[in-house]
């Protein structure tokens, strides 16, 4: 089993708890991780990336090779864009519809999707009416997660308990919250395939 997964975002997105997510749930399968990170400025809406290998082999850099990625997971469109040249031939672009509009020269929202769609694989999804729909749009992170349930080799069991225990100290309605929204990700994935 190997997994190479870029996350990318905005800063404040939630890409940073995702990759804590995967990272938990894989150490919980006893698989080997790295994780290699680029914090934005997230007060001023910066990028953020995170390279994540997990495999059931040592791994011995943090960071993917260009064309290699089998997973771009993004909670903003644009930021799925930028690390096209990373994924895999077969690899799988599953991102948020919802874009953080950061720049005077954004992109129509009308070019990012048909960038985004001519891909031989993806999943898109509406991350902030999903997540506002199951109590909170601050779980827009965990829509975009549980899309990728479906391409990660972990047990869904797995996430579900490093949810649980990221979230724990926030008490049991931010857990149930992040797990419906997880939930509600992964069937929106499982419906498009």
């Amino acid at each position: 089993m190997k997994k190479d997964i870029i996350l990318a975002g905005v800063g404040g997105q939630g890409i940073l708890s995702i990759a804590a997510c995967i990272g938990m749930a894989a150490l919980e399968e006893n698989l080997f991780l790295k994780q290699a990170e680029v914090h934005g400025m997230s007060q001023r809406g910066g990028a953020v990336q995170s390279n994540l290998r997990i495999s059931s082999e040592p791994v011995a850099s943090d960071l993917i090779p260009e064309g290699k990625a089998d997973i771009i997971l993004a909670v903003e469109p644009m930021e799925s864009l930028r690390y096209l040249p990373m994924l895999d031939k077969n690899g799988w672009v599953i991102t948020s519809i919802n874009p953080f509009i950061n720049i005077p020269d954004y992109p129509s929202m009308e070019s990012l999707m048909k960038e985004i769609w001519n891909q031989p694989k993806y999943i898109t999804l509406d991350a902030d009416l999903m997540a506002k729909a199951c109590g909170s749009v601050k779980a827009a992170n965990m829509v975009v997660l549980g899309a990728a349930t479906p391409f990660l080799d972990l047990k869904i069991e797995s996430i579900q308990n490093a949810i649980k225990a990221i979230f724990g100290r926030k008490g049991e309605d931010i857990v149930q919250l992040n797990l419906d929204a997880l939930k509600a990700g992964r069937d929106h994935a499982l419906k498009q395939l």
